[in-house]
């Protein structure tokens, strides 16, 4: 089932995303490989004013592109484990030309934009498994950090 429509994106707003540093609001993902680092970067985003994460870029600024179905997946089930309550995430995905692929790429390319809301009081909890602690994450800076 296909959760998001692909949206085209131009060489102007992917200029605007790769310049972009991360922030209180702004991450940026190759890819998820961590259902709960990625919580916990949802949950802090959720706590704080909301954000955006795009997954599918390096951290040296590339555009990798990747399955968005597959990181749909990773996400939501880090979401339905590790947040409570659940984290309100929607989505969309973005394809993407890149002019320079490497000899080894595709020159045609899919993001994931991942759209965490703010949550009401008193907030998404972190919780690394059914019996552990919760925690509380706030978005600092481009960092997630415990506040419990």
């Amino acid at each position: 089932m296909d959760k998001a429509k692909i949206e085209k994106f131009d060489e102007d707003s992917m200029n605007y995303i790769l310049k972009s540093k991360e922030n209180q609001s702004f991450d940026r993902k190759q890819k998820i490989t961590s259902k709960k680092k990625i919580a916990k970067t949802i949950a802090a985003f959720a706590n704080t004013n909301g954000g955006e994460i795009v997954v599918g870029i390096s951290d040296q600024n590339q555009v990798i592109g990747i399955d968005p179905e597959e990181e749909i997946y990773m996400i939501e089930s880090a979401n339905e484990l590790h947040c409570h309550p659940k984290a309100e995430l929607s989505f969309k995905k973005l394809s993407y030309v890149d002019n320079d692929p490497s000899p080894y790429e595709s020159a045609d390319k899919l993001l994931l934009l991942v759209q965490v809301e703010k949550a009401p009081s008193p907030g998404v909890l972190w919780k690394e498994s059914e019996n552990s602690v919760e925690k509380f994450y706030i978005r600092q800076g481009d960092r997630s950090i415990s506040i419990s």
